[in-house]
């Protein structure tokens, strides 16, 4: 059973920006990076199953913005390494949430780096910079907004609506330091700036294609082949219904209600088998007990 467990975990290490090992998420001791322990986000980035289908959901949403695509699509090989830049952005998220204060600021300052070289020309002839404010403001909101829909569906429903906003103001912070403005910073606002963004969003065949790699991205293995797929497909399934039915693939309740089945079986799969994730990692730094709860 033990073997088994670890099995499982080394297959999710594949996955996750840890395997990296450019970051010692466990030292020093005593450092709470940006947050700490007692931060709503810690809490809802320390749950690898819910954060997985968050992300997966948050690259759909995004790339529904022909800029923030262009980006990607110009500068990014992701085309032929779709598991390397799930990597890199789980490891950004990972240390940003979780490092100690040093990496977490250092990574910051490398990604704004990066940002400073990716620019060009849209697929509708509209120039882009990845370092513009607007485009940063639109890439975090798609993406916080995601991880928390993932969360309230796949771990905790219960969260209150003041955690929520609490985890919408935390999060901010690291935008901020990249170089985003005037975020939304609770959940009324979020889903106002959601609605208000509508109009820039489009799906056309550069959409589908990235939406049929992102499908087809190779599994860590034969055997999460099948965990993969329904990730995936819980991704589509926190997407809001209009961006949902902005792709043409709307999911209908029955298929949601199988989807949701599966993955809540996937996903305490996982919890049991992860024992080294960054929360756990992050929470040894601290003294605190590591187990998630």
């Amino acid at each position: 059973m033990m073997n088994l467990r670890h099995r499982i975990e080394q297959q999710v290490f594949r996955l996750n920006g840890l395997s990296l090992n450019e970051f010692d998420i466990s030292q020093p001791p005593g450092d709470p990076g940006l947050f700490g322990p007692d931060h709503i986000i810690w809490r809802i980035h320390g749950d690898f199953p819910a954060m997985l289908c968050g992300g997966i959901s948050a690259l759909m949403l995004q790339m529904l913005h022909p800029a923030a695509l262009a980006g990607v699509w110009d500068h990014s090989n992701f085309r032929e390494d779709m598991l390397g830049r799930l990597r890199r952005t789980s490891q950004f998220i990972a240390v940003t949430t979780f490092g100690n204060t040093r990496d977490a600021r250092l990574l910051i300052e490398r990604v704004k780096r990066i940002h400073l070289r990716v620019a060009g020309v849209d697929n509708a002839g509209k120039a882009y910079a990845a370092s513009d404010p607007h485009l940063l403001t639109w890439v975090h909101v798609a993406e916080t907004s995601r991880f928390l829909a993932a969360h309230l569906r796949y771990k905790n429903p219960q969260l209150s609506l003041a955690d929520q906003d609490r985890y919408y103001r935390e999060a901010a912070r690291v935008a901020e330091a990249l170089g985003a403005q005037r975020l939304p910073k609770s959940v009324q606002d979020v889903e106002a700036y959601l609605q208000a963004m509508r109009a820039e969003l489009v799906f056309d065949e550069r959409t589908r294609e990235v939406m049929q790699l992102l499908f087809n991205a190779p599994a860590p293995s034969l055997l999460a082949k099948p965990a993969m797929r329904t990730m995936l497909e819980a991704g589509r399934g926190l997407l809001p219904l209009w961006a949902q039915q902005l792709t043409g693939q709307p999911v209908g309740p029955l298929t949601q209600r199988w989807v949701d089945k599966k993955m809540m079986l996937i996903a305490a799969t996982l919890r049991w088998s992860i024992q080294r994730g960054a929360y756990a990692r992050a929470m040894q730094r601290m003294g605190r007990d590591a187990r998630y709860r």
